[in-house]
């Protein structure tokens, strides 16, 4: 069985009369990247927050794991074995790179040797070498965000908090912290992930949590989460009217476009319905120019399981 990097049950929060979290309860498996969505006030920040040890949980909450450690009775066990990356970059823009990684590694009471050779690496691997002298103020946003993330590297963490990681920067910038969480979790590290690009999650994570008015609406695989969404269908489209009128024949429930020679199939898009899709048509004698498979994307799980009109929810 795999190890959890975090386990919680029933996890609780409320500020004031407002309830953020009523009975969350989370299992991330340690070696993967957990997305966790949810519009503005589910209660994203709040998680990462109670689970990083920065605010306690509610009357009421369950127990706590987090990197093998109980989070009431171990706190500091907790903090040095995690980094958090918050939604605000935490790069002192005054000082150099290459200082605040040094500062980084003073926090972390490392050698003075250590401290050289841990801010030499991360500048390398981070692609942030030749601006290590610069002070961070020069930066651009991408290089403040892959600087705050090397700082957040400098102890080692097993476990990493990314709260929104990406917000602000522009699509290369994007890719670029993308490709930063794969070499890490490649590494063994674990990744919980909060974010409102929900092609982020789609391309990192191994497992979606979709989070609404403080618990879990759904949990799973990104694959599994889109079959959840009615809408999947594959297209079938025909050249030859004859092959056309063939296939509408043999095939049932289908949306006809007589104009395109078109066919709408209802189908989930696994692979199991697609060869008995296929065994119809054999069985017709008919063969499709081009078959296409559509299934729902995470916007559109995410819109449905928030209850959100999706243009309203893309505006905000």
């Amino acid at each position: 069985m795999t190890d959890l990097a975090i386990s919680a049950h029933a996890l609780r929060k409320s500020y004031g009369g407002t309830t953020v979290l009523d009975g969350l309860d989370l299992a991330v498996p340690e070696g993967t990247v957990y997305a966790l969505l949810g519009p503005n006030g589910a209660g994203k920040t709040t998680t990462v927050k109670i689970l990083s040890t920065l605010v306690s949980p509610g009357p009421g909450s369950g127990p706590v794991r987090v990197a093998g450690h109980d989070l009431a009775a171990e706190p500091q066990a907790v903090r040095a074995a995690i980094g958090v990356t918050g939604q605000f970059s935490a790069v002192d823009n005054l000082i150099t790179g290459e200082e605040n990684l040094l500062l980084m590694a003073d926090l972390h009471h490392l050698p003075r040797r250590e401290r050289r050779r841990t801010a030499a690496q991360l500048l390398e691997r981070f692609g942030l070498t030749d601006a290590a002298k610069k002070p961070a103020a020069t930066y651009s946003g991408g290089m403040r965000r892959r600087l705050d993330l090397a700082m957040t590297l400098v102890g080692n963490p097993r476990l990493l908090f990314l709260d929104e990681p990406t917000t602000g920067l522009d699509p290369r910038s994007r890719h670029d912290t993308w490709q930063v969480v794969r070499e890490l979790v490649a590494d063994g590290v674990t990744v919980f992930l909060t974010t409102q690009y929900l092609a982020e999650a789609d391309e990192l994570a191994d497992r979606v949590a979709v989070l609404r008015d403080g618990t879990l609406a759904a949990e799973g695989t990104p694959a599994e989460l889109k079959r959840l969404v009615p809408g999947g269908h594959v297209r079938l489209r025909f050249t030859d009217p004859a092959a056309y009128q063939a296939a509408a024949a043999a095939l049932r429930e289908t949306t006809r476009d007589d104009d395109a020679l078109t066919l709408r199939v209802p189908s989930d898009g696994t692979q199991r319905e697609l060869r008995s899709l296929l065994d119809w048509l054999d069985a017709a004698g008919v063969e499709a120019d081009e078959l296409t498979v559509h299934t729902p994307d995470l916007d559109d799980v995410f819109f449905a399981l928030t209850d959100q009109p999706r243009h309203t929810a893309k505006a905000a």
